[in-house]
């Protein structure tokens, strides 16, 4: 076997792991690329990456040998995937492996927002208690709209359909006849909880905005955020749950370098954000690092991607 090397994005593989399966060969996590010792990244035949990672025109040109391009999930914002066709890169996924798991966390965010807990937690942390203000609404009773129908909105969906009254799907053209589905711009209007799982596009950039909370305006619904946060104007959200317009609002996937759009509210807000701890189960963990491990293998001794 000829000798390679492999760059893991840090959290996105185990890296002992992958050096163990891959005697002879060169593993390097990095954090940024920018940091990567000129002859490994010159070197580099794989790359494996994780969200938040950034691998466009400035990056692909300090990795000529780059081969193949390992996402340990679904998303591809941040890495072009035009330039990689150009180049002949090949692109491998697991879209489905931690979709499940955030669908468990969109159930969790759903009833910690209906029940209000959120707000009352952050009452008591400043001395507050907040029961009345928590009066809340059956879930049982809620319509909601999933936006997005990939493996990530069919899993929420899925888990939310026993316990709430109807899930509908916005439609587009790409979904499946066979998702119950309404027209997008109907759906502000009919939902009380909103999921946003749509991937980020230019068309998608912010389009949980002011003119969707406009038309959701008379519902003020729940929003539950497991896609990207650049689908959402965070700033026009968070006004909207401060003036009423949402009752509450749920976001996941929060990077480290975003964290500074959520800053301490004066005041308590029916607020949930975590940092991106959607698919972070240690079942997930263990599936993606298995597959991550024997598509590296696979492709090293070109038997093509597991």
């Amino acid at each position: 076997m000829v000798t390679s090397t492999v760059l893991v994005a840090r959290g996105a593989a185990e890296v002992a792991r992958l050096a163990r399966a891959l005697p002879g060969q060169t593993v390097r996590e990095f954090t940024a690329l920018r940091d990567v010792p000129a002859d490994d990244a010159k070197r580099a035949e794989i790359i494996v990456l994780r969200s938040g990672v950034r691998l466009e025109r400035a990056e692909l040109s300090t990795l000529p040998s780059l081969c193949h391009v390992i996402r340990a999930g679904s998303g591809l914002d941040g890495i072009d995937t035009g330039l990689l066709a150009e180049r002949g890169i090949g692109v491998h996924r697991n879209p489905g492996a931690s979709a499940p798991a955030v669908g468990e966390w969109c159930l969790a965010a759903l009833l910690s927002l209906a029940r209000r807990i959120p707000l009352g937690a952050q009452g008591i942390a400043r001395g507050e208690h907040l029961k009345a203000a928590c009066m809340s609404v059956p879930v049982s009773a809620m319509n909601v709209a999933v936006w997005g129908a990939g493996p990530v909105g069919r899993a929420c969906a899925d888990i939310l359909a026993p316990h709430v009254a109807h899930t509908l799907f916005a439609a587009r053209p790409s979904i499946s006849p066979e998702l119950e589905q309404a027209p997008a711009g109907d759906l502000p209007a009919w939902g009380d909880a909103h999921v946003v799982a749509v991937p980020h596009t230019a068309a998608n950039t912010a389009m949980f905005g002011a003119d969707f909370l406009r038309a959701s305006a008379a519902r003020k619904p729940l929003l539950i955020v497991v896609g990207r946060l650049a689908t959402v104007d965070i700033t026009a959200c968070l006004q909207a749950l401060d003036t009423g317009l949402l009752s509450g609002l749920a976001v996941d996937p929060v990077e480290a370098s975003e964290t500074h759009l959520f800053p301490s509210s004066p005041k308590p807000v029916n607020l949930l954000v975590t940092p991106h701890i959607g698919a972070q189960r240690s079942d997930v963990r263990e599936r993606l690092d298995a597959w991550v491990t024997e598509t590296v293998r696979a492709l090293l001794t070109e038997e093509g991607p597991g």
